[in-house]
Parts: C-alpha cells; structure tokens; sequence
C-alpha cells in the first residue's frame, strides 16, 4: 500500500514498485489507510507523514494500538532527529526524508519485505518452541513477550532485537550487529535506531528502566540480554525450551 496526498508523487512510486513485480493500493489520506487495512491487511505500507484527516504518526499510533504488525516505511519531508525517533518509537519499521532516491526507497522496500516474509506453512506444526532469559520468555512462532508471567507488546523491530538476544543470552551485541538483526546488510539509516529500540524495550521488561537489571549495556561494545536472578540464589536459567 502506497499512502501519499501529492498523487502525482503516489503515480511515480507506484509505478517503481510495480516494475518490481509487485501489486500495489494507492490510498490519499490517513483515514482511507486504516480503512483499507482492516478490509484487508498489505503485506508492507509506504507512509506519508503528511496527509489530510489523520496524518502518517497517527496512523501507526493506531495500527500498533490494534496490535497489527504490518511493517511500515515512513515518508517526509521533516529531516529532524526528534521526528525520525518519534516515528520509530510509535513502531515504524524505517524512515525516509524527502527528496529521496527511487533506487534506494526500493532498496528498503525489498529489505523490510524479506526481513517481514510470512513463512509458507509446514505440512505438520512443528514443536512450539520458546527462548527464555529467566523470567522473560519470548516465542518467536505466536510473536509474543512474556514477563514475570505478563504479557508485553513489541512492535516488530523491538520484538527482532529481543529475540536475537533472547537466543544468545549474555553475548554482547553490537550496535551493528542488532542493526542488521532490524534491516539487513543493505540499510542507510542511523545506528541511533537501535538505541531507541533498546531504551523502549527497556520501558516494557525492566521493572526499573532507569537502572535495568536485564537489558544490560556493556559500554563502548553494544548490548546483552541477562537473568538477573542469575547469581542471586533466584532459580534463573537462560536458554532454549521446547514445550510439545
């Protein structure tokens, strides 16, 4: 789905997206995207800041709000840090500003769609299977987060960088690294992008964001997840387990 007002700008991009073997909606303002989607939810949204009836920041607020996990790239004319990190604290999946390159917007578009694939399903459901760092448990297959018992909402970059962690509890990560785990080698965005991710993450798991216990940075390397009941006499444990 490409929501864009200026319709000659939806034409062009409409037209690129097309030469690359895809279908595209072309929608003209905030209103018609939530509409469209509830009818029938696209497999990526192009999304411009600027729209009339409800603009691109209140329609992720609202898609994420519903729990839909669409991945969004964002588009506009706005260039400053504070807009990019309030796109992506909404749940953003990418940002670009105008004027952009055509070239590097499919460039994107064919990252988040791989990072975002729906698996073809398997013949027989295989074995749930779960990644646990003592009390917080992330299942890759039902897309969930749990805490102490509770569950948590992720947007979808924020549940990638948990579950890469979640897999390899207490290696250090770097901010790199957790870069390509979000949008793959081909990415032309800030570093800065994963700080926000872990500073939300940090809000929802940590039952004191200000001094996390769990979501650790290991200074002047990047991040690692940890049990911080590890050590502490608690029952702890990290790792992988399968439940039938």
């Amino acid at each position: 789905m490409v929501a864009e007002d200026d319709e000659k700008q939806a034409e062009l991009v409409r037209r690129y997206l097309e030469r690359e073997g895809h279908g595209v909606t072309l929608v003209h303002d905030g209103l018609a995207v939530l509409e469209r989607v509830r009818q029938r939810e696209p497999d990526l949204i192009v999304l411009d800041v600027m729209m009339p009836k409800a603009d691109g920041l209140d329609v992720v607020r609202v898609l994420r709000a519903e729990a839909r996990t669409v991945p969004v790239l964002m588009l506009t004319a706005r260039s400053t840090e504070d807009d990019l990190l309030l796109g992506l604290d909404l749940g953003a999946d990418d940002y670009m500003t105008k004027p952009y390159s055509p070239r590097e917007l499919m460039a994107r578009v064919r990252t988040l769609l791989r990072r975002t694939a729906r698996p073809v399903p398997a013949a027989a459901p295989p074995a749930v299977r779960t990644l646990a760092v003592g009390a917080l448990v992330v299942d890759p297959d039902r897309h969930e987060v749990h805490v102490d018992g509770g569950a948590v909402e992720c947007t979808p970059g924020e549940f990638r960088l948990l579950a890469a962690m979640a897999a390899e509890p207490d290696r250090v990560f770097s901010r790199q690294r957790l870069l390509e785990e979000l949008h793959g080698f081909d990415r032309y965005i800030s570093i800065r992008t994963v700080d926000v991710h872990v500073m939300n993450l940090r809000k929802k798991i940590e039952r004191a964001p200000r001094r996390p216990a769990r979501l650790l940075t290991v200074f002047g390397v990047g991040y690692k997840l940890t049990d911080p009941e590890r050590g502490r006499g608690g029952p702890g444990g990290a790792g992988r387990h399968a439940q039938a």
